[in-house]
């Protein structure tokens, strides 16, 4: 059974934790194994490995803990209303993060290429058309095509869709007190989310394998990969979210009135949809 929320007017403080501590040493090691890894250390990998086995198991219990304290019903509104702004605050910080490549890709097309271009470089570059996507001055980056939006992109954007409306229903119905097509509409939609992530990795196999498209392809190809892989990279952790979810609602939690782990989830998975819809325009199709 899902614990009542507390009405308690007090701010529930937790005790002293060495959560934030062991998680800081994570990250320590972590940025320290990645910077060797990248400099060719052979330690470097194995530090980044043990880094994030630290920060991601500190992360597992830290958040079980949260949770045992929401079901044990110590959070009140004021802790509900806390969790609310702190989410709303990270879905903002992401919106800038996205934000900065979409920026950067609109600067590149509308006004490097053209500049580049133009007559007064022309003694320098002659071969550089000015068009989008290119092989940069004097034809510097190898030879690669571009990927359009059929069929894969085309098929996640659908799949995505698709999700976004399986999980307003299993929103709906847990508001209707209708656990079991909660639970239904839930799974689907981490299903749906599962199969998205297999689809991009399959397109990247094609892109590097057939389309010579990698990360070294000139501009177009950092933008692209930059784009998509970090929007994967936000379907996998909304995935995970949801699946999250998804094990506490089979176990018994949340109510109609008081479930904001499941809307938190929610809100960053319907803010996923919303950007790939922008990527998938402006990379895809423009």
């Amino acid at each position: 059974m899902s614990a009542q929320h507390n009405t308690t007017p007090y701010y529930f403080v937790p005790g002293p934790s060495h959560f934030p501590l062991v998680g800081s040493i994570g990250m320590l090691f972590f940025g320290i194994g990645a910077a060797g890894w990248v400099n060719g250390a052979s330690w470097g990998m194995y530090i980044w490995a043990l880094g994030m086995l630290i920060f991601l198991t500190n992360l597992t219990y830290w958040f079980s803990s949260s949770i045992s304290e929401s079901e044990d019903g110590l959070y009140s509104k004021r802790i509900d209303a806390s969790y609310r702004w702190s989410m709303s605050w990270f879905i903002f910080s992401e919106i800038m993060f996205f934000s900065a490549f979409f920026g950067a890709l609109f600067f590149v097309r509308s006004f490097t290429t053209e500049w580049l271009g133009n007559l007064n470089n022309k003694l320098l570059w002659p071969e550089f058309t000015g068009q989008w996507p290119n092989f940069g001055p004097s034809n510097l980056v190898e030879s690669f095509s571009t990927m359009g939006p059929w069929p894969i992109p085309t098929i996640n954007t659908l799949l995505l869709l698709t999700s976004g409306i399986t999980l307003t229903w299993s929103h709906h119905a847990l508001l209707k007190d209708n656990r079991k097509n909660a639970i239904i509409a839930l799974f689907l939609t981490v299903a749906l989310g599962t199969i998205f992530l297999g689809f991009q990795s399959y397109e990247y196999m094609h892109a590097y394998s057939e389309l010579n498209l990698k990360l070294t392809s000139g501009i177009y190809g950092s933008l692209f990969y930059m784009l998509t892989g970090f929007h994967g990279f936000h379907v996998l952790i909304g995935t995970i979210m949801l699946s999250v979810v998804l094990f506490r609602l089979i176990k018994g939690h949340f109510s109609a009135k008081h479930h904001f782990a499941f809307e938190g989830a929610a809100w960053y998975w319907h803010f996923v949809d919303v950007v790939w819809l922008f990527l998938y325009i402006v990379v895809y199709w423009l």
